[in-house]
């Protein structure tokens, strides 16, 4: 029952927001067009249920082929775009992977998508993270809001493999043994409040 009423609730919530949002996600893509040569969409691959690789989608915010290099990024890399920065801040960039919800490749809710370099390292135990669909937000995208703030500059993908790789993994487990429909909700409502929370602050 809970598989087949979050799916449905994914297809509104997701159907919904791409009709309120599409206004602005034309304005932030014609931007993103207009102040850095390159598509509007980033196609990053990620690795989603049962351990298949799906294409997510998002706003470019960084150079192109910036994804050449390191996979992670720091507070101070220069790879990001002035609007890059906006857009990262208020997880505008993020409005896209709703296409991705309504197809069913993702949930609003799920554990973050990883990369396949990171999902091949996975134990037993980590493999749990796959047996459901990736999402949008979950507790590590709440508990990390400003993970490019903590990342070094130096080794941006070192440091994030060994400061924070397994904590993230960690957070993705807890959802998946916690996950249920008032869990959904409570991180739904976590997730504005820290937006929310961001726009206070600037």
């Amino acid at each position: 029952m809970y598989s087949i009423s979050k799916r449905l609730f994914d297809i509104t919530l997701s159907a919904s927001g791409i009709i309120l949002l599409l206004p602005i996600m034309l304005i932030v893509g014609a931007t993103i067009k207009i102040t850095s040569p390159g598509p509007m969409i980033y196609r990053a691959k990620r690795i989603g249920f049962q351990g298949n690789l799906f294409i997510m989608f998002k706003f470019r915010s960084m150079e192109l082929f910036s994804d050449r290099y390191a996979s992670s990024t720091s507070i101070t890399d220069k790879r990001v775009t002035n609007f890059g920065r906006f857009i990262r801040r208020f997880k505008i960039d993020e409005f896209p992977q709703l296409f991705n919800v309504f197809f069913g490749q993702m949930s609003i809710v799920g554990p973050r998508p990883e990369l396949e370099k990171y999902t091949s390292l996975y134990n037993k135990n980590q493999k749990r993270i796959l047996s459901v669909k990736p999402g949008m937000t979950d507790f590590s995208s709440i508990y990390f809001r400003n993970l490019n703030q903590m990342i070094g500059d130096i080794d941006p993908d070192k440091d994030f493999e060994e400061r924070f790789l397994d904590k993230k993994n960690s957070l993705r487990l807890k959802y998946v043994s916690e996950m249920s429909f008032r869990t959904d909700l409570k991180i739904i409502i976590m997730t504005i409040i820290v937006i929310f929370k961001s726009k206070n602050a600037s």
